[in-house]
């Protein structure tokens, strides 16, 4: 990509059917692209939780292909990143939610998401055949009564800290080493929110946004690359996702 700063990062596709059990090769000719999210209720508050994502054949061909989310079960990137943008430690009981986390804190820093050329990684989901054996293993949440609002408390902190709950006051959640787990000065959240079509005072994403991920993103946004391969330069983008078709599914 010529991006120091890029994050090769997506939702890995189900295990079955994708290895040839003689050669061990991938079947795959696509992979996912992380395009694809939405807000979503429960007791810790609205949040946006990334959904399935489309799976196809390569757009760009040659390099991995921009798209606007980090996926938290495959990221690859140079080591500064888990430096800069460090999980934060003040999260107790969080799962859903912290992708988006990452992925701002990141944006701001500076960092681009890239989905690979293609499939590398496989992953054994909790359904069909391995539905059996992947349901015996512990999730963390079996201690949720144990620890009975402390994901209450953590998820206001996650909203705060990427500024996605403004109805919240800063004074009601904890800003425990904030310089360490906050934002970055490259960009402001607004400008992703901005261009990505998220609202986070009506709790409302622009969907299909896939559609535009899927074959305008990178060539537009790449163009914006700064010289010494330091991000993409935000300033130069003035660009908003509309829903072109609000009225569909």
């Amino acid at each position: 990509t010529g991006d120091e700063l890029a994050v090769l990062t997506t939702y890995l596709t189900d295990i079955v059917n994708s290895i040839d059990p003689m050669t061990g090769l991938s079947k795959r000719h696509t992979r996912p692209i992380m395009c694809n999210t939405e807000y979503e209720g429960g007791a810790q508050g609205k949040h946006l939780r990334h959904l399935s994502q489309p799976e196809g054949i390569p757009d760009i061909m040659g390099m991995p292909q921009l798209q606007p989310y980090f996926a938290a079960g495959f990221a690859f990137s140079r080591g500064h990143f888990v430096a800069t943008v460090p999980y934060d430690m003040y999260q107790p009981m969080i799962f859903q939610g912290e992708e988006m986390s990452i992925g701002l804190r990141g944006f701001t820093v500076g960092y681009d998401y890239f989905a690979p050329e293609r499939s590398v990684c496989f992953h054994s989901y909790a359904i069909g055949e391995n539905s059996k054996a992947r349901n015996k293993v512990p999730h963390f949440w079996e201690h949720a009564q144990a620890f009975k609002g402390t994901g209450i408390k953590a998820m206001k902190r996650l909203l705060g800290i990427v500024d996605m709950n403004p109805e919240v006051p800063r004074s009601e959640w904890d800003h425990s080493e904030e310089a360490k787990y906050g934002l970055g000065g490259a960009r402001e959240t607004s400008k992703f929110y901005d261009v990505i079509g998220i609202d986070v005072v009506k709790k409302t994403t622009q969907r299909h946004l896939c559609q535009f991920v899927h074959n305008k993103m990178h060539k537009q946004f790449m163009k914006s690359l700064r010289p010494d391969g330091m991000g993409i330069d935000y300033g130069q983008i003035d660009y908003k996702w509309v829903d072109p078709r609000p009225n569909d599914e």
